[in-house]
């Protein structure tokens, strides 16, 4: 074992046991003398020594009298019997040992060797001697993990519908593969880059690429990493870190979730008078003042709140590029599609663009997970290819949840659920300007679905008017209007319609100023979020308690008259209702050219007179004026 290796405390201790073991053998020597047993015996009977101490093959004692500087002695035992003959000779005798000298020496190193062994695993575990990081010892090193220039084989082909990111990134790769080229003209790289956007839209994946394209080493850790509960330990992990990659540029060092280390000073608690979070963020700032931008290290930092992250980072200087990267359009959605689409089997009549149509609001995660969603149903029914259907199934499957067939229904609820149901794909299908009906069904899925109604999009939308948004309000407020309408009550199966719709409503008339009665003013504004992410409750100004009550009047109005319109749709095609949820009942299921065949079959029962369904490519009629909307 290489003494080198091992950790300073463990070679004192063995410098510490080896100095005691040696004094003591030293010391027994000069005060204790070995004699042969016959000497033993005639000093016996003399009566000279004293304190014997007999184990099972020695004896050890004391002299009365110190002879020579010795103070004690030790001889072997010898057969008493045997030792009787002898002495009648007159012989000298000693005895021997029944081991060796070998085993005399292990007896002494074994005990000592596994106790310094032991305490060098113990100290190797703390210390993370043998890894990255990780102990009590090596508190203060990155934990990092390095990827070498052909570990990341991910390049730019492997990442699709973020053409601007991409080419935002391009000049990073550039500045890395031939730095000179851009200090001809005095420009640096940026020091750092900051990629924003939801969660699920590529940013890990994109800084993987640019170290792949760039074909330098990678350096990839969380925010989350670096803080510790002792002090000091992230500002020193921020250190080595760039410590690691100055020494192996060019390199590229990657900080995923930034806000968990980068987060606002002062927005939160600070217990004992400072905060660790804050230390640490405070050495990220100076490492990046102090970072030479023609060193050939590029800092890349990816967040999904980049509203709480502290000024301070954001300046010029620091991260001098923001990269936002949002959700994909429908071009963007079919190029990622058909990149995942590569790595499995499909049959001919997929198409990326239909499915493209099919995902409005997923992310390249989302559609990842749709890809191999879709494989592992053409799997289960022993396929050989993936299908349309398959991904079909894996949409719903991801949107509404998991089928729960067993979750079995009264013959009342069923009707009461199919009537639901038909009600919103009626009133969809009824208005136009509204996103078309993919499919309906009464099968339970997810938590608490009994039904579900699929609607289609057009084309990506991204403003609504005031009348598409009522036109919204409609569709949810289809399966309340229905169920009264055909069974006189009122069920709790509107819950999640009623409480969307609501949100919709108060929208329009306290943060879109979509009331005339209210004025141009937004008296709710939206939370804090740059990238718009669910979960955040709108911020609201003080307002009177007058100006509220106006507020929720209005929304009252909207929802009333929304209503009352949605009931007079369904009234006014009551045949249609009944027809559409009896087959429904029948099938459990219907698909968008079955529910257009029920329709249509309507509309010619009705005679020429009759409404046509709405054609979705047809412009939205014009609002009516305020007092006509009342009724």
């Amino acid at each position: 074992m290489d003494r080198s290796k091992l950790p300073l405390i463990a070679q004192f201790l063995f410098v510490f046991a080896l100095v005691f073991a040696v004094q003591s053998y030293l010391r027994d020597a000069a005060t204790v003398e070995e004699i042969p047993y016959s000497a033993f015996r005639k000093a016996l009977s003399q009566g000279e020594t004293t304190d014997l101490v007999v184990s099972g093959d020695e004896i050890r004692g004391a002299w009365r009298t110190p002879r020579d500087g010795a103070t004690g002695f030790r001889t072997r035992r010898v057969d008493e019997a045997l030792a009787a003959e002898l002495d009648a000779a007159g012989a000298v005798y000693r005895g021997a040992p029944d081991v060796s000298w070998l085993a005399l020496l292990l007896s002494w190193v074994a005990p000592a060797a596994i106790f310094v062994g032991l305490w060098w695993l113990v100290l190797r575990r703390m210390g993370g001697a043998g890894g990255m990081g990780g102990g009590l010892m090596s508190v203060g090193r990155s934990r990092a993990k390095v990827y070498v220039e052909k570990a990341v084989k991910v390049t730019f082909a492997d990442v699709a519908g973020v053409d601007e990111a991409k080419q935002e990134l391009q000049e990073l790769v550039e500045f890395l593969r031939a730095p000179e080229a851009h200090a001809s003209l005095g420009a640096r790289a940026p020091k750092g880059v900051l990629l924003l956007g939801p969660p699920g839209t590529g940013k890990t994946l994109l800084a993987r690429a640019v170290a792949g394209e760039a074909g330098c080493p990678f350096f990839s850790i969380s925010g989350s990493e670096f803080v510790e509960m002792f002090v000091g330990v992230g500002a020193a992990r921020v250190r080595d870190l760039f410590e690691q990659a100055r020494a192996k540029a060019p390199a590229i060092i990657f900080i995923d979730e930034l806000d968990a280390l980068g987060r606002a000073r002062g927005a939160g608690p600070a217990f004992g008078g400072h905060d660790e979070r804050e230390q640490t963020l405070n050495q990220l700032l100076t490492e990046l003042d102090g970072f030479d931008a023609s060193a050939g290290v590029v800092l890349l930092a990816a967040t999904n709140r980049p509203e709480i992250l502290d000024p301070a980072l954001l300046r010029a200087g620091r991260f001098d590029r923001q990269v936002l990267i949002d959700r994909p359009d429908r071009p963007g959605r079919e190029a990622i599609l058909r990149v995942h689409l590569k790595k499995v089997v499909i049959a001919p009549e997929v198409d990326p663009a239909a499915l493209a149509a099919l995902t409005p609001g997923f992310t390249g995660a989302d559609l990842a997970n749709l890809v191999n969603e879709a494989a592992l149903l053409a799997t289960r029914r022993r396929a050989e290819a993936v299908e349309m259907a398959d991904f079909t199934r894996a949409v719903e499957r991801i949107v509404a949840g998991l089928e729960k067939r067993s979750r079995l229904m009264n013959p009342r609820e069923r009707e009461i659920v199919a009537v639901h149901e038909t009600g919103h794909a009626l009133v969809a299908q009824s208005l136009p300007g509204v996103d078309r009906v993919h499919k309906i069904s009464i099968i339970p899925r997810g938590v608490g679905a009994l039904g579900y109604t699929i609607q289609r999009p057009t084309e990506d939308r991204w403003l609504m008017t005031a009348e598409e948004l009522e036109r919204k309000i409609m569709v949810l407020m289809g399966g309340r209007a229905a169920e009264e309408l055909v069974f006189d009550h009122r069920s709790t199966g509107a819950a999640d319609d009623l409480a969307k719709a609501t949100d919709i409503a108060r929208a329009m008339a306290a943060r879109y100023a979509m009331e005339a009665d209210l004025g141009p003013v937004a008296w709710e504004t939206d939370a804090p979020n740059l990238l718009g992410l669910p979960g955040e409750r709108p911020g609201r100004p003080p307002v009177s308690q007058a100006q509220a009550e106006r507020i929720d009047a209005a929304v009252t109005a909207i929802l009333a008259r929304t209503y009352a319109r949605t009931r007079a749709l369904l009234e006014d095609r009551r045949a249609d209702l009944d027809r559409v949820s009896a087959a429904l009942l029948a099938h459990e299921t219907l698909e968008a050219d079955a529910l257009r065949d029920l329709l249509a079959e309507g509309a010619a029962g009705r005679g020429p007179g009759a409404r046509p369904e709405a054609d979705p490519a047809a412009p939205p009629p014009p609002a009516p004026p305020p007092a006509a909307q009342e009724g």
